[in-house]
């Protein structure tokens, strides 16, 4: 404790009479008491539970009433102890002191921290001993303030923060003072401790509510999707109980990453995942657990997969702004295994169905017709006139399973009466249509729009002579063959469009095909037997690139020079003139059909 004064000197001995002396004794036995009163009601109301707030507010107000000072304060360490905030204060004039803070190496504070005891001085603008901190000097100066009294608030051993008593005028302050206030910052440190624990207590007691009641929350989720399965019910229930349930939008994609179902109000919504998004997918896909990740937005989105086994059906999105708890991930992750068991039971009543279609369409194709009246009777069931069939459709894409193509080119194939499945590993559909190739057009167009990717169709015609399917089957096969070896991943084409080219796919013609390619480029073939050469590929890349020399080369990978000298043996083997007209279109043509059958098994 700081000296208030230098020693006083000696006075003159007065004499006091009883009477006097009996006042002054009652006066002090009167103060005494009412400061043990004001004491212990004040340590008896700091002991309630209540928020920080109002313990620190209490705690300067009851400190004003039992001092007497002009103003009371209390200021708190901040979390890197480097200033002392002011958190309550009673008595104060100025608005800027009740925002007040000042470094904590600084004035009575930085001296209490010190010493760890109560300091006081009767003028603290004056007092040269203190290290200033020149903004809370002027806020002082503001308030009037000049002698302060700082005893600190413990917590075992450390200070975490300090409580003030200042008045207006130049004064010292006595033993009993800084004694009583001190006492009083012992009990207020102990009501501040309570409180926090107290808050701490209702944070706690809160996130426990919260969490029972994301627990119950999952339960009855639980217990509704649940339902879901029993009723026979599909990824539109449950993307809606999520939605209800977890709050956000939920969106649920298949096993491609194509969207099925999506609780938002949005019409289109994109393939997921998106790139930002994809090693979430990823990790969640590994993991078989929910993984959140944050777009640049700030929107969370918590991914849980659609696993069987090893197998990936497909993920469930939840996306909201905020994160969910770990009891509502849990909550999604058992949609996931319920949407997995939804697709599972789909799948098995998919692939039974696909299995009656399969075998009709293996019957209708593979009979002899005219068909008997229980085949017939079996494909009417399937709502389709197979003795009207007039058409075969054949659909490839190189990114996509035939299995995956049929389901598609069901919900195109209502427009006709037909019947889709897989026949010797392609998928196909043979239908009644007035028009081949307006109905091919029609299903690429569809397909096209769905799948998002490239895709071939091809459709033969059923011919009055055709004993069987299984011929206009081979015919649209060997479309797609010869498409793809043109390069050609995305058209509608029917055989009767090819023209000409129906010489390489009617495998009725074969016999046809091979006159024709002797007859126009025997002398080359037989070269290219003899001698092992590629006079034959070179004549067709040379038309395929317009008859450009660099191209051409390019095309086949040789030199320029090596090009020329096959081009000039190509002159001598079938004459210098068959790059005239009459000669360079039969040429042209015969030397891509004997590419196209060449690589007819490889297509």
């Amino acid at each position: 404790m700081r000296e208030s004064e230098t020693p006083r000197a000696e006075q003159p001995v007065r004499t006091v009479d009883a009477s006097s002396a009996a006042t002054s004794s009652a006066d002090h036995q009167h103060r005494r008491e009412r400061e043990l009163h004001s004491l212990y009601a004040t340590a008896r109301s700091l002991t309630a539970l209540v928020d920080v707030d109002t313990v620190l507010a209490s705690i300067v107000r009851h400190a004003r009433d039992l001092i007497g000072t002009d103003v009371t304060y209390l200021s708190v360490f901040d979390e890197g102890r480097t200033a002392l905030t002011l958190r309550a204060v009673d008595g104060s004039l100025s608005p800027a002191f009740r925002s007040a803070h000042v470094p904590a190496n600084t004035g009575v504070g930085g001296r209490v921290v010190q010493t760890q005891a109560a300091v006081w001085v009767k003028n603290y603008l004056a007092d040269d001993s203190l290290v200033h901190d020149a903004d809370f000097d002027r806020v002082l100066r503001a308030e009037g303030i000049m002698a302060l009294l700082g005893v600190p608030l413990r917590k075992g051993q450390e200070v975490f923060g300090i409580l003030y008593a200042a008045d207006r005028i130049e004064r010292p302050f006595g033993i009993d003072e800084v004694a009583l206030l001190s006492a009083f910052a012992d009990h207020a440190a102990v009501a501040l401790q309570n409180a926090r624990l107290y808050e701490e207590s209702k944070r706690a007691l809160a996130d426990l509510r919260d969490a029972y009641a994301t627990i119950e929350r999952s339960e009855h989720m639980h217990d509704a999707l649940t339902r879901v399965v029993l009723t026979g019910g599909g990824a539109g229930e449950v993307a809606e109980l999520l939605a209800a349930s977890l709050g956000g939008t939920v969106a649920i994609y298949d096993r491609d990453n194509q969207l099925v179902v999506n609780t938002s109000a949005a019409d289109e919504q994109p393939s997921f995942p998106s790139k930002d998004l994809a090693s979430t997918l990823e990790d969640s896909r590994r993991s078989g657990r929910c993984v959140t990740s944050t777009d640049s937005a700030g929107a969370h989105h918590t991914i849980a997969p659609i696993l069987a086994g090893d197998a990936y059906l497909g993920l469930v999105v939840q996306s909201a702004p905020s994160h969910l708890f770990d009891a509502e991930q849990r909550a999604l992750e058992r949609a996931g295994q319920i949407l997995a068991l939804l697709t599972l039971k789909q799948n098995a009543l998919v692939e039974a169905q696909e299995r009656v279609r399969g075998e009709l369409l293996a019957d209708v194709i593979t009979s002899l017709r005219p068909y008997s009246a229980e085949l017939l009777a079996r494909a009417n069931s399937r709502g389709l006139p197979a003795g009207r069939v007039n058409a075969v459709v054949i659909v490839a894409c190189e990114v996509i399973q035939p299995g995956a193509l049929v389901r598609q080119l069901h919900t195109v194939a209502g427009e006709w009466p037909a019947l889709v499945g897989l026949h010797q590993g392609k998928a196909t559909m043979v239908l009644d249509t007035q028009d081949v190739n307006k109905a091919t057009a029609a299903v690429h167009r569809s397909l096209r729009a769905s799948l998002r990717a490239p895709v071939i169709v091809s459709a033969a015609a059923v011919q009055a002579t055709h004993q069987s399917l299984q011929r206009p089957f081979e015919i649209a096969s060997r479309c797609i063959k010869i498409l793809r070896r043109l390069g050609i991943e995305d058209r509608a084409v029917s055989a009767s469009q090819l023209g000409v080219y129906a010489l390489a796919f009617d495998p009725d013609r074969g016999d046809d095909l091979q006159q024709f390619l002797t007859e126009t480029l025997g002398p080359l073939l037989d070269y290219d037997a003899q001698r092992n050469s590629d006079l034959v590929q070179t004549l067709a890349a040379y038309f395929n690139n317009s008859t450009n020399l660099t191209k051409t080369s390019e095309a086949l990978h040789v030199h320029l020079n090596t090009l020329v000298k096959r081009l000039n043996r190509i002159s001598s083997v079938i004459g210098p003139d068959w790059q005239e007209p009459p000669r360079a279109l039969p040429l042209q043509l015969a030397a891509q059909l004997s590419m196209l059958t060449r690589s007819e098994g490889k297509a």
